[in-house]
């Protein structure tokens, strides 16, 4: 009779240590895809604070151009207006808050195309400093958006594998939605003078 208990109580011991290090891990990654998730929002959130800027610097040098310009604005406006709280990270919402940046990329190139069709504007310097900032922004946004989706890759693996799945939906870990190309972004946009 003691060694059965001794028996019973070793596996629970056993099967108390798998959960709370099974659930000790999905935490941690969860809090990983979090965090990577704050680091796109920042970026995001650099390139709307430097927007203004470029704007009315090309302003003072394309002001014809104005339906160019304000189209930027109006998806910057939209952009800053869609967010997700990284605890109702949906595919819905995430595919919303991608199409809001989405428009704003595709309005940004729009404005970065008036600097080849006005040699005055290509040669102003604080154009050619925003136009800069700007393009590292755009690089760093999709370093971070690829940090996102491999933090993302690595928790929905854990939550999908065998036997932390049976932890996964015990605890409602459910998986997190990737980055996707923008519908269209295959075709190279068309620049003509």
């Amino acid at each position: 009779m003691k060694k059965g208990w001794i028996i019973v109580i070793a596996v629970v011991a056993v099967l108390v240590i798998w959960f709370a290090t099974g659930y000790n891990s999905l935490v941690k990654l969860e809090e990983g895809v979090k965090t990577a998730w704050s680091q796109v929002e920042n970026q995001y959130q650099r390139r709307s604070d430097l927007i203004p800027n470029l704007v009315n610097t090309v302003k003072g040098y394309a002001a014809h151009e104005s339906e160019t310009l304000e189209s930027v604005v109006a998806a910057r406006a939209r952009a800053t207006q869609t967010t997700i709280d990284p605890e109702n990270l949906t595919p819905e919402a995430f595919e919303q808050f991608q199409d809001a940046q989405g428009a704003l990329t595709t309005a940004l190139g729009r404005l970065l195309m008036i600097q080849e069709n006005y040699p005055d504007l290509k040669a102003n310097q604080n154009f050619s400093e925003l136009q800069a900032q700007l393009e590292g922004t755009e690089n760093r946004i999709a370093t971070e958006r690829r940090n996102f989706n491999n933090a993302a890759k690595v928790y929905n693996t854990k939550v999908r594998r065998f036997p932390t799945n049976i932890l996964a939906g015990i605890f409602g870990f459910e998986q997190y939605p990737y980055f996707e190309a923008v519908l269209g972004s295959e075709t190279a946009p068309v620049v003509e003078f």
